[in-house]
């Protein structure tokens, strides 16, 4: 508990120092506020976007709008995701259909992808939900495959030695076992899946966070654009926090094995 409070004081020195140097070099006109705006420009433009909003749309429009993208996707990737990953580990044969092109398409970048999704499911919500759930469901998919892998030999033959059936095998071995690898992997997941809310932003959208950085680097707006990219951090940084919590309450037993 004490080196809990001793690193969350760290890690809030480190976050002081950093701002305070970044408003030190604006004060100073070490750099220009078209490179670099200085934190005092960006509260000042914040202020400014919660009263009159952003192209016509309110701020916190915005970042609802976001994250009602990401969050369906994220939903979907991790309740199809999760299940195929599983069924990958246990069976060898399955795993050996699909693995291929989960390997093919995982390193893909997602940008490259955008015409084929425009082509394919036209201009609307429904592409943007594909990119960032197809980036979130392959990495869910291979992170619960390795879980699965990594299930220790010896648990597996004691309870078969125990006469136990597949169904409690996995309900009471295996899945246990997962667990904790599972909500890694689906906290790796998300973050990949977040910040590829850039590109899905990108079909012909006009609102959301990613819409709008994108939006104000075409105008030089470089406050704008790094409050876009300082929301979207906290928003993601937040959603991690949100899900480690989760994984405390549902996995307490995570590191004490």
């Amino acid at each position: 508990m004490i080196f809990g409070n001793r690193k969350t004081l760290i890690s809030a020195a480190a976050v002081a120092t950093a701002i305070a140097a970044w408003t030190i070099v604006g004060s100073l006109g070490l750099t220009t506020s078209l490179f670099l705006p200085p934190p005092q420009e960006i509260l000042t433009t914040t202020r400014e976007l919660l009263r009159d909003g952003y192209r016509q749309v309110p701020l916190w429009g915005h970042i609802l709008v976001s994250l009602a993208r990401a969050l369906v996707a994220f939903a979907a990737a991790a309740l199809t995701g999760v299940p195929i990953g599983l069924l990958m580990g246990m069976f060898p044969a399955f795993h050996a259909v699909l693995d291929p092109f989960v390997q093919f398409l995982r390193p893909l970048p997602k940008l490259a992808l955008i015409p084929l999704v425009i082509v394919w499911f036209g201009i609307g919500e429904l592409s943007k939900f594909l990119l960032i759930y197809l980036a979130t469901f392959l990495t869910v998919v291979v992170s619960a495959a390795a879980a699965v892998l990594s299930v220790k030999e010896g648990r597996i033959r004691a309870a078969l030695a125990l006469g136990v059936s597949p169904y409690k095998l996995f309900r009471y071995v295996i899945f246990p076992s997962v667990m904790p690898d599972l909500f890694t992997g689906v906290r790796v997941a998300i973050g990949i899946g977040w910040t590829t809310l850039i590109a899905a932003e990108m079909i012909a959208a006009n609102s959301g966070l990613g819409w709008m950085v994108i939006n104000a680097s075409s105008y030089l707006r470089t406050d704008i654009v790094m409050l876009g990219i300082l929301l979207l951090g906290a928003t993601g940084y937040a959603l991690d926090l949100l899900l480690v919590t989760v994984q405390r309450l549902a996995v307490p037993w995570m590191g004490k094995d």
